[in-house]
């Protein structure tokens, strides 16, 4: 049996490694969705204790998928030259530890929307369950980054349940947009690990694209901006919305410039930037 681990400042570190607090970009790529999901749901006037508690909680619930994530990669990461350092990779830390962190971070996420009504607590239970079986669809599926997409699109239908009660088509739409984005940015980083992910029989979409991956990539940004921009003008946003989609999509093009050579450190580059698209399009709606 694993031995108890100490709660020292050096394992408290190892602890913010595992779920990712040294890299916000992944709590940004959820959160920017949600944000936009909050906007629209009410109309520009969101309730500001409903943008604190899904805030706190899109970090809560990304922290406990990366400790999840490490769980059920651990036999597959020390293979993969990016992901070898990892704490629980690479043994400083015990598995036991990893699925403690997730499930105390998921706990303190539910006490966060307790406040709020029972669908948006009969969302969350879903959220939860396709954050925690997304890494294994890594296993069989195709394009496991459109499983990502829903599991980091599912504060959309949850934003939209708190505010209104109800998810709407429109709710759906903006989560389809979202895995589109999802399969754009996450097959940018799929390409990083391409050649260690075909030794170790893993699935991802930049495998699935094979020689087609950069022109897979475009067309899931200009089908997710095409969508939000549809959705934007459905609601008749003002005219601080287009100027926001222009800037999105002028950022797009930028990756594809990245991307174009699949140079591993520039695809890279282009996955880490989608914070910026994110925040380009949640600036447009909230101008809007």
């Amino acid at each position: 049996m694993d031995a108890p681990a100490d709660i020292s400042p050096h394992r408290l570190i190892l602890y913010a490694r595992l779920v990712r607090l040294d890299k916000p970009i992944g709590s940004l790529l959820l959160l920017w969705p949600t944000l936009s999901a909050l906007w629209l749901a009410s109309n520009g006037q969101p309730d500001p204790l409903l943008v604190l508690i899904f805030t706190l909680g899109t970090v809560l619930m990304r922290s406990a998928g990366c400790a999840m994530n490490d769980f059920a990669d651990k036999d597959f990461d020390r293979h993969v030259k990016r992901t070898a350092d990892r704490p629980l990779t690479s043994g400083q830390i015990h598995a036991w530890e990893a699925v403690a962190v997730a499930v105390v971070l998921a706990l303190l996420s539910f006490l966060l929307i307790l406040p709020l009504n029972l669908l948006t607590k009969q969302l969350s239970v879903l959220a939860v369950l396709v954050a925690g079986s997304y890494p294994y669809f890594k296993r069989f599926f195709a394009l496991p980054q459109a499983y990502l997409g829903i599991a980091f699109g599912f504060g959309i239908p949850m934003a939209y349940a708190a505010v209104q009660d109800q998810v709407p088509a429109e709710a759906w739409m903006l989560l389809l947009a979202n895995i589109f984005w999802a399969l754009a940015y996450d097959t940018e980083y799929a390409m990083v690990d391409r050649d260690d992910d075909l030794k170790i029989g893993l699935r991802t979409s930049a495998i699935t694209f094979g020689r087609h991956d950069v022109l897979a990539v475009m067309l899931c940004y200009a089908i997710s901006l095409a969508l939000i921009t549809a959705i934007g003008l459905r609601h008749g946003l003002s005219h601080g919305f287009l100027p926001g989609m222009l800037v999105a999509a002028g950022i797009a093009v930028y990756h594809w410039v990245l991307i174009r050579d699949r140079d591993r450190m520039q695809c890279f580059a282009a996955f880490r930037h989608n914070n910026w698209l994110g925040a380009a399009v949640f600036t447009g709606i909230a101008l809007g």
